[in-house]
């Protein structure tokens, strides 16, 4: 059986990203078992050919009704499916969809009929909101930083921006290559609604939010942009961690670097 990604280079250069990103996911340990889900924006890939595939599943709904999504196409990884097992069959453990016309229901079109996330319907809400807002970004990636959620247990930096500032300050790229920093979602149930409108209320300030005792979601121009945010952040959790287990609270940049970084790079203040 052929792949729908032969004979299409953009559309298989997609894909391979989001096969490199989830094993990076996996060797960093932040994708145990089936944890963590990543939901392209492929649309502007789709031929006509795809466009009139039958589909190979049965229409479901999504539970919402997306307006911004008529037309869309999107690659996802599958519902219980490993990071590291996408990272190498990306196509075995993933599934091209596309939103029906009522925006209310999805069809698997390629390459097999795998089931995709359970929390599809709270990416595809956040993708129908960067759409409305006429957004540019295509990914969005949840997975479970180890550092980043365990800032999220101390209750001072679930206060809004003071992990931002602190994240910031632990190392100068950190706001050049982040500079919306980190929005902060109380806990909530895992897969919820209630978790996607916190999620959407918070992306309109920040491009990565952690959610309390959960891990993190980001929305970027691509697969590979969305885990560059996670991971410089993460570093900077990491070199706040390092120097507490040192014995010491660092010192940070003060706020004259900070402002200093923030008018070189040309950053939001």
């Amino acid at each position: 059986m052929s792949s729908i990604l032969e004979n299409r280079p953009a559309l298989r250069e997609e894909v391979e990203k989001v096969a490199e990103v989830a094993g990076y996911l996996w060797q960093k340990g932040w994708a145990e078992r089936n944890g963590g889900n990543i939901t392209v924006n492929i649309t502007e890939h789709i031929d006509d050919e795809i466009r009139n595939m039958p589909a190979i599943s049965p229409v479901t709904p999504i539970g919402l009704t997306l307006p911004e999504l008529k037309g869309c196409y999107f690659y996802c990884k599958g519902t219980n499916m490993r990071m590291r097992d996408l990272a190498r069959r990306p196509m075995d453990n993933g599934s091209i969809i596309r939103i029906t016309d009522d925006c209310a229901h999805y069809e698997i079109i390629a390459d097999k009929p795998v089931k995709p996330t359970s929390e599809l319907p709270s990416h595809l809400a956040v993708h129908n909101y960067l759409i409305s807002k006429g957004s540019d970004y295509k990914a969005s990636v949840h997975t479970h930083p180890i550092e980043l959620v365990a800032m999220s247990h101390c209750k001072k930096f679930l206060e809004k921006d003071v992990a931002t500032n602190l994240l910031w300050s632990m190392i100068p790229e950190t706001k050049a290559f982040c500079p919306r920093g980190l929005g902060i979602i109380p806990y909530k149930l895992p897969s919820s609604n209630e978790l996607a409108e916190a999620t959407i209320k918070e992306l309109g300030d920040y491009d990565v939010t952690l959610w309390e005792k959960h891990g993190v979601f980001a929305v970027e121009k691509d697969v590979m942009a969305a885990f560059d945010q996670i991971d410089v952040l993460n570093k900077s959790a990491l070199i706040y961690i390092a120097a507490k287990n040192m014995g010491f609270e660092p010192d940070g940049m003060n706020n004259e670097q900070m402002r200093e970084m923030t008018v070189a790079f040309n950053l939001p203040k």
